[in-house]
């Protein structure tokens, strides 16, 4: 347990700017216990009300501190000060959300009965004691979009954040603190993978949430499973941009850019297979080229050394499985510039791979039927996104990907309000939205006869 797990490595100088010991058992079992003794209590002695007026103090100590909060993150894992500043807005909108339509999510849900007198009715009511296990790549967001509605409905929260966000998970549960919650209601803990384990299994944990990888979803839902606790996974995508006609080239490549160069390429519903019809291909492969290459200038790093190097041999890999990559640089320490794939076939090995980087691939599709088989041909089944001018073939398209989530003509469209999570080996369950509240519930009948 001495050893150092935790640390802040700027990636855009891999200078390690603070490092953080891993906890003790001690400090471990006293979390649980805290947590614990909240759950008993907090619930029971608390309104929706109360705990959505705390949650909507976290959003606002967001907003007053959001460039402080920013700055973090930008030292954590690389990202642009934009971009982290408006990470922070949206975890505050996240908690809003929350806070404004708790008890309306919350409320009795009447049955009506098929015979019989009396009356019967579901009632909302918190677990207990929920583990949470987050990644770098939104330190904020993820937080928010498990933690907000989750508080409001009444159950405690044990947080183990990515080892490189040591920093931001501190100032998050100093947040909590400030606004009001009582102690073991929000635990940050710098637990390690053995530890996180021991967690899960504890019968003082209800339920666990992690959003990563597929190996990290397999190994928490393996535990998980043994112990019959239930889980939430988000994991990796690797989700279609398909295009099929368009009245403005010009701006769908602007939206295809923006959709796989979010945060760096490091988004899991980032766009990163571009499916384009047979008749707009190389006039879109041209014109999206030019573009995302030119974004090499001034582009921030990945969020570690190790991220760009795992994404190098990667595109190595698939250009000697006979790809062709066009890019205008080299990986520099934990930059990699934009570059673009063509020519990836089945047998390539980045054909079923998540590229997590400024990397797109594009392919070349006779129409319809056959885009729909290629966006489908995939372990992952996350987002996606279609493009056309045709009302009916959107519909026809949306309806026939396998993914959680489609968006229609619009990319980067996400909001408090809408439910995200993913099919197949993108995970199951779902965060944000009014279904992202229902996740940890106990939905207790109550039948009462006259």
């Amino acid at each position: 347990m001495a050893d150092i797990q935790y640390a802040v490595t700027d990636p855009a100088t891999g200078e390690v700017v603070q490092t953080y010991p891993t906890a003790e058992p001690a400090e471990i079992e006293a979390a649980l216990d805290a947590a614990a003794r909240a759950a008993r209590s907090w619930a029971r002695t608390t309104t929706v009300a109360e705990r959505a007026a705390l949650v909507r103090r976290v959003a606002e100590l967001h907003t007053e501190r959001r460039e402080m909060l920013a700055r973090i993150i930008q030292r954590e894992m690389g990202k642009p000060l934009e971009d982290a500043l408006g990470e922070v807005d949206f975890a505050a909108a996240i908690y809003t959300y929350y806070a404004d339509n708790g008890e309306r999510l919350l409320a009795d849900q009447p049955v009506e009965l098929l015979e019989g007198d009396g009356s019967a009715v579901v009632r909302r009511s918190p677990i207990g004691v929920l583990f949470g296990i987050m990644p770098w790549n939104f330190p904020y967001y993820q937080v928010a979009r498990f933690a907000g509605p989750n508080l409001v409905a009444g159950n405690t929260i044990l947080l183990k954040h990515a080892p490189q966000c040591p920093e931001s998970a501190e100032a998050i549960a100093l947040l909590f603190t400030e606004a009001g919650f009582p102690p073991g209601a929000y635990v940050n803990i710098r637990a390690t993978n053995d530890q996180a384990a021991e967690i899960i299994a504890d019968p003082r944990v209800a339920a666990v949430s992690l959003t990563g990888s597929e190996r990290a979803g397999a190994a928490v839902a393996e535990v998980a499973g043994r112990n019959l606790k239930k889980c939430v996974l988000e994991l990796g995508g690797s989700d279609p941009f398909v295009l099929l006609s368009t009245d403005d080239l010009a701006a769908t490549v602007d939206s295809a850019v923006a959709a796989r160069l979010d945060n760096t390429g490091q988004s899991c519903n980032a766009a990163k297979r571009f499916i384009v019809a047979d008749d707009l291909y190389d006039e879109f492969l041209a014109a999206f080229t030019e573009k995302l290459l030119a974004a090499s200038e001034g582009i921030a790093p990945l969020s570690s050394e190790r991220a760009a190097i795992t994404l190098e041999r990667q595109v190595n890999e698939a250009v000697e499985a006979g790809a062709h990559v066009a890019t205008l640089g080299r990986r520099d320490g934990a930059f990699y510039p934009p570059s673009v794939l063509t020519g990836v076939t089945e047998g390539n090995p980045a054909f079923r791979q998540e590229l997590f980087g400024p990397v797109a691939t594009v392919y070349r599709v006779a129409g319809e039927a056959e885009a729909v088989a290629l966006a489908n041909d995939t372990p992952f089944g996350l987002g996606s996104y279609v493009f056309t001018t045709d009302a009916e073939q959107a519909a026809r398209v949306a309806d026939a990907l396998q993914a959680g989530m489609v968006f229609v003509n619009g990319v980067l469209a996400e909001g408090a309000e809408l439910p995200f999570g993913g099919v197949k080996r993108s995970g199951f369950g779902r965060e944000m939205g009014p279904l992202g509240i229902e996740e940890f519930l106990n939905k207790k009948l109550i039948r009462t006869v006259k």
